[in-house]
């Protein structure tokens, strides 16, 4: 009897990575590694219930791939690095994530030298590219199974399956569907589809608990936070979840975003990201004291570039460690506490305290007074500065503005 392919499955625990392991396993003979790539969304106890869940739907081996660290160092520490908001707005965080879910998945399809990788992506969204994409770049000649898209399948057919095979599990179709991880939980379903609607209170799933106002500082070391109010932080992922649980109590980070998918038609979803929202913009503080006029203009250009390939599924588009570079090297002086003023559903950057800071400068302080030049010297700088526009408008009298 020949061997049973391998096929790993990117395995969530959701209904279309579920019927998957089950229908690959008994009905179509392939021997099933089940493999949760964690970015840090998934919680100890989901995980345990994941691993659960697989071997009852038949697969062969279950693992975890926490790669919450990896994902910080290549991507999180550039979009705070860059401030990346898509459309000024969104945190890139589901988009984000799973290119490095699909990473991690293609590089253990190597390491157990699989036949096929299979992810429960329908036809409709941005991530079956992400996965297909990531997968055909870095795992070549290995099949690409994906179930759920290619049968179109309803909801209605997959759980009727399961049921049928002795699996039962709650796949209520909710109002709502939620993606967390450390960058953001994403929303969608509900009043997201009626342009017209924002979400009500109950769409979110962390709620004010803290009515109180409160004073957030966050430190930074060449653009990397190393505190939060004063508590130093080896590990970064532990001060992001620590902004998390601290902006999270007062519903801090909450928005809606539309904007074009990379299939081409506009997409909208809501979200919560009380981190995101609240170390960007302390570290975008910053940098306005620490940065000259032309690093900031620069380094927003090539961030904005660096958000939409992460969001396009272009990450391994060999320019991007070119911006990253770029990116690193524009802090090298992002140094000091930015302070936040924290209250229930908002915020306000109130100042920064830094060793950087050119406010300090020793030539003169902003509308008050010039140490670096003279009276008469800033009147000739002015009229050398305006000389362009009197030649125009010497010329062209008649234009008025």
């Amino acid at each position: 009897m020949a061997d049973k392919k391998k096929v790993v499955v990117a395995f969530s625990g959701g209904l279309d990575t579920s019927y998957t392991v089950m229908k690959l396993s008994h009905d179509m003979g392939y021997e099933v590694y089940a493999a949760c790539a964690n970015t840090g969304g998934f919680s100890d106890e989901q995980l345990r219930q994941n691993e659960e869940n697989a071997y009852k739907l038949g697969a062969k081996e279950y693992v975890t791939l926490d790669v919450t660290h990896e994902y910080y160092e290549k991507s999180l520490k550039y979009m705070i690095f860059g401030n990346v908001l898509r459309n000024n707005c969104y945190p890139i965080s589901v988009s984000s994530e799973r290119i490095f879910q699909a990473i991690a998945i293609a590089r253990y399809a190597k390491q157990i030298g699989a036949d096929a990788i299979a992810h429960g992506s329908t036809g409709a969204g941005n991530d079956q590219i992400r996965f297909d994409m990531t997968f055909l770049v870095m795992a070549p000649g290995v099949e690409i199974i994906t179930l759920t898209r290619d049968k179109a399948l309803s909801r209605k057919e997959e759980v009727d399956y399961l049921n049928e095979h002795g699996y039962f599990a709650d796949f209520t179709k909710l109002k709502y569907s939620y993606n967390v991880g450390i960058w953001g939980t994403s929303i969608c379903g509900g009043e997201i589809l009626d342009s017209a609607q924002g979400l009500p209170e109950e769409a979110y799933l962390k709620h004010v608990t803290r009515n109180d106002e409160s004073e957030l500082r966050i430190e930074f070391k060449k653009g990397e936070i190393v505190a939060v109010n004063g508590e130093k932080y080896d590990d970064k992922v532990k001060a992001i979840q620590k902004i998390e649980e601290i902006g999270a109590a007062y519903g801090i980070g909450r928005d809606c975003n539309v904007g074009d998918t990379i299939i081409g038609i506009k997409g909208r979803v809501g979200f919560e990201a009380a981190a995101p929202k609240l170390i960007i913009e302390a570290h975008r503080m910053l940098e306005k004291y620490t940065l000259s006029k032309w690093q900031q203009y620069w380094k927003d250009q090539v961030a904005n570039w660096y958000g939409m390939f992460l969001h396009e599924s272009q990450y391994l588009e060999p320019v991007m460690p070119d911006i990253e570079a770029m990116l690193t090297s524009s802090q090298r002086n992002v140094n000091g506490t930015a302070i936040l003023k924290l209250r229930p559903l908002g915020f306000e950057c109130v100042g920064v305290d830094s060793p950087d800071d050119l406010l300090k400068s020793k030539l003169g302080e902003y509308g008050e007074m010039q140490h670096g030049w003279t009276a008469e010297e800033a009147k000739g700088f002015i009229k050398v500065l305006s000389t362009p526009l009197r030649v125009y408008y010497g010329i062209h009298e008649d234009e008025e503005r």
